[in-house]
């Protein structure tokens, strides 16, 4: 089982360097005014994964912010279709009779493909209606196909559970099921919020803590996969 080892490394990266590099940018548009634009720096202390002060993509597509965001989501995107394919390549191993593993490395790879166009696009300046409406859709891209290789995959796992009991931690595989029926349940309880011109400060505290859902994720996989096989 040696893409065990592999999918606990790469489960570390997809959690920590993105979760990094968002606050990192998130510290320097409220304390890095030397360093920011005129109108870039957010000019007092804010916590938006409760007050909603500012998005994820105002911090992250500042200069210098993006120098730091952008490189860390690009990489982060390339690791995650490693991710999906080791994921893949255990599953065949382990339940040749599986006919769902296709899926979820398919949307898994679609969802990193969508958030590295997402960060190579973002930040990039055009005041045309279409562009936005295209960021937006990639922003969007990526969260729906993220949901569904997670759903996926835990669904697969689930179903041989008692076959892997020596590889795996079912109280983890548990929490999974539980983190992904409530992200699934909170993106459409959400959606009529998203939809509307209001709520901005709700839609940012939303956006920030789903970030931090998604990659949760990923730390739960870290310790699902025991580490002597």
């Amino acid at each position: 089982m040696e893409n065990i080892p592999k999918i606990r490394k790469y489960s570390l990266f997809v959690f920590f360097v993105p979760l990094i590099a968002v606050n990192i940018c998130l510290l320097i548009v409220i304390y890095g005014g030397e360093f920011l634009k005129h109108g870039d720096a957010l000019g007092a202390p804010t916590f938006p994964y409760i007050d909603g002060k500012t998005s994820i993509s105002r911090t992250a597509r500042v200069f210098p912010s993006y120098l730091i965001f952008k490189p860390c989501m690009i990489l982060t995107g390339i690791i995650l279709i490693y991710y999906w394919n080791a994921n893949y390549k255990l599953i065949s191993k382990l339940d040749t009779l599986n006919n769902l593993k296709n899926h979820f490395r398919f949307y898994g790879i679609i969802s990193a493909i969508f958030i590295i166009l997402h960060s190579i696009f973002l930040g990039i300046k055009f005041d045309i209606n279409i562009y936005k409406l295209f960021r937006k859709f990639l922003l969007l891209g990526f969260i729906l196909f993220e949901l569904a290789a997670q759903a996926i995959l835990v669904s697969n796992l689930y179903k041989i559970k008692n076959n892997i009991n020596h590889l795996i931690s079912k109280k983890i595989l548990k929490i999974k099921i539980i983190l992904v029926s409530v992200l699934i349940v909170v993106a459409f309880l959400s959606l009529p919020i998203l939809v509307s011109s209001g709520y901005v400060e709700l839609k940012n505290a939303l956006a920030w803590n789903y970030f931090v859902g998604i990659l949760t994720f990923y730390l739960l996989n870290y310790f699902f996969w025991k580490k002597k096989n």
